[in-house]
């Protein structure tokens, strides 16, 4: 199987030099790839005289996550895309289970491997953690991570199991599937579309998966810290946009009055602690929706699963009911 591990790069020399070393030493079986947005650093030269058989792809401009990779995707030739985070580790043999499970199931699609964290080996990593699903609302959880609170990696997840959605952070598709979904929605910039395309991925019928022989170590926020305004703007933003693209017809707009109603209480919150870039960064986000709403609308297929969430809700049961772990969820 023509495997191509793609790295989306941009200014990130000093990750590159941390990283990359570990992709080049334990994936033997697949062509490596830099896809450049443009950088300004010492990125391509560093790969270049250090890394000779990584190829180089150059995008003409920084489009972000989303159309980084569409853009350089068009230009390698692969069955399966893996496609790695500029900050990941990964660690010997993890291409191999990934492989078996694309040679022996035709009906999986996406496979995401277990993602722990670098800084705290023994814990899972908030972007994927063992596999993520989403709730009544919209709401992106995983095995292993609820909101902030991450589990330790015990093996309770050392399992394969079908997932709704596959962290971007590392994350397999055959490429035909890709092309069939015509990639990421290059409306996103970055956060969210990767759960954007599982989820047009489900709809069609579609197997996502997380193998948990298969480990890689992310750092996490490397690109964008987590308590930068800009990402709060673009999750905000890409949640309800992904809702709008992808939620059955008759739950729709119900579904996301409801979430505006909870982006509020969130801005509130924010006020309140003083994060008031924060606050503003809601009020970007729904301005910036608002806008976008009736393109995206247009983007729908003509067929949603219904079968798509947790009839529950993650935010009533992680600070109401105070749930921290993904097992208890269930327990009635």
């Amino acid at each position: 199987m023509k495997i191509a591990v793609v790295i989306l790069n941009w200014n990130g020399v000093q990750l590159l030099e941390q990283f990359i070393p570990s992709v080049v030493e334990y994936s033997l079986e697949a062509t490596i790839y830099l896809a450049d947005n443009a950088s300004t650093d010492d990125s391509i030269s560093f790969v270049m005289a250090n890394f000779p058989s990584v190829k180089i792809v150059k995008n003409d401009s920084n489009s972000g996550f989303a159309g980084g990779y569409n853009e350089a995707l068009k230009h390698i030739d692969a069955e399966v895309y893996a496609l790695v985070n500029s900050d990941i580790e990964v660690t010997k043999n993890w291409l191999q289970p990934i492989i078996k499970a694309f040679e022996n199931e035709s009906q999986t699609a996406i496979i995401q491997p277990k993602i722990l964290d670098f800084k705290r080996k023994e814990y899972f990593e908030y972007a994927g953690a063992a596999g993520g699903f989403i709730d009544k609302y919209g709401y992106p959880y995983c095995r292993g991570r609820i909101f902030n609170t991450l589990e330790k990696d015990n093996g309770q997840y050392n399992d394969n199991c079908e997932i709704f959605w596959a962290s971007g952070a590392c994350f397999f598709i055959r490429s035909s599937v890709y092309k069939e979904l015509k990639g990421f929605d290059v409306d996103f910039f970055a956060h969210q579309e990767e759960i954007d395309l599982c989820w047009r991925a489900f709809n069609k019928g579609h197997q996502i998966k997380y193998i948990s022989e298969s480990v890689v170590f992310h750092v996490g926020g490397a690109t964008l810290k987590q308590g930068n305004p800009k990402k709060t703007y673009l999750n905000f933003r890409n949640s309800l946009l992904m809702l709008s693209k992808n939620l059955p017809k008759d739950e729709l707009y119900w579904i996301l009055f409801c979430r505006m109603v909870l982006d509020a209480i969130a801005g509130l919150q924010f006020l309140l602690q003083g994060k008031f870039n924060h606050f503003a960064a809601i009020l970007k986000a729904h301005s910036s929706f608002y806008r976008l709403f009736s393109i995206n609308y247009k983007k729908r297929e003509k067929f949603q699963s219904e079968k798509y969430y947790n009839q529950k809700s993650i935010v009533f049961l992680y600070f109401v009911k105070k749930v921290r772990i993904f097992k208890h969820l269930f327990n009635d």
